[in-house]
């Protein structure tokens, strides 16, 4: 339960364990990421089965939860670069959904005990 709610909203397996300040960090941490990625024109990638980086690309969007679900509902980030700085949003989207699954892991191990916290 902890793993899937951290996954969908970010931090949210570590308020449901009553850690309200990591919870509240990861949250503004990994959705200001999200977003600047965004502002930046980023790509947010759709499933393929083309190039490896363009999957792996996905599975890092992927980790985003809710937060690329919408994007895709409502078709929010580009199709494909079209300035600079916009492959840096996409990094940004990428990076922000790959912290977001290393938060989901970190509460599923403070709620089974593999780790205290």
């Amino acid at each position: 339960m902890v793993l899937l709610a951290g996954w969908l909203v970010p931090g949210a397996g570590h308020f449901l364990l009553r850690k309200p300040v990591r919870g509240a960090l990861l949250f503004v941490s990994i959705v200001s990421m999200f977003f600047l990625g965004l502002a930046l024109k980023g790509k947010v990638y759709q499933p393929n089965t083309g190039d490896l980086l363009d999957m792996l690309n996905f599975a890092g969007d992927l980790g985003n939860g809710l937060f690329y679900l919408l994007a895709r509902i409502f078709d929010l980030g580009q199709s494909s670069i079209q300035f600079a700085v916009a492959d840096y949003g996409t990094k940004f989207i990428v990076v922000s959904g790959l912290l977001n699954i290393i938060a989901a892991v970190d509460a599923h191990s403070l709620a089974t005990g593999r780790k205290r916290g």
